[in-house]
């Protein structure tokens, strides 16, 4: 993914109140979730609109602005929302949302979430703080390869390595569905 951060449009208000989202944090610790008071109107209309998305699913950054825009809202309104809001948290929320329908190895789980239009930065903060546990990971991701195909010990690691589990979490897993 090559998403380009937007410049950060928090000097445009000079106070702040609560944001009716949980601390969320996108790139600018400035931010650090919290919802201007000034701002246009169309500012604040997009704003709310994302808070409103953001209450039922997770977006990334560029995601978010994406659909803000295809609303109608125009692009420098769009980016200032999502600014306000921030998406660090969304990260985390799909990580754990993709964890519970697959299985993946930190690095694969970071590389999913780039593909979704999260930056590296949130991709990791988002896995860092999914509470995944990445032997279970292997282990349960060894299991889905067994379902479909039989492996040799030496091919199912060979498998789990390419999918991004250390040493370690290969062994775990290899160890756990007894091959």
């Amino acid at each position: 993914s090559s998403e380009t951060d937007l410049p950060d449009d928090s000097d445009s208000s000079s106070g702040s109140e609560p944001s009716s989202n949980s601390n969320i944090s996108g790139g600018s610790s400035s931010n650090s979730g919290s919802s201007p008071v000034g701002g246009s109107v169309s500012q604040r209309n997009a704003l709310d609109r994302a808070k409103s998305y953001l209450s039922s699913s997770s977006f990334s950054r560029q995601g978010l602005i994406e659909q803000l825009e295809f609303e109608g809202f125009s692009t420098s309104d769009a980016t200032y929302a999502v600014d306000h809001v921030g998406v660090d948290e969304q990260a985390v929320s799909k990580a754990k949302s993709y964890l519970r329908s697959s299985h993946f190895s930190y690095s694969g789980l970071v590389d999913q979430l780039e593909f979704e239009g999260f930056t590296f930065s949130q991709a990791t903060y988002g896995v860092d703080r999914c509470g995944a546990d990445w032997n279970e990971q292997a282990a349960l991701k060894a299991a889905d390869y067994l379902k479909f195909s039989s492996f040799s010990r030496q091919g199912l690691i060979d498998q789990l390595v390419f999918e991004g589990f250390t040493a370690a979490q290969v062994e775990y897993g290899v160890n756990a569905v007894g091959l």
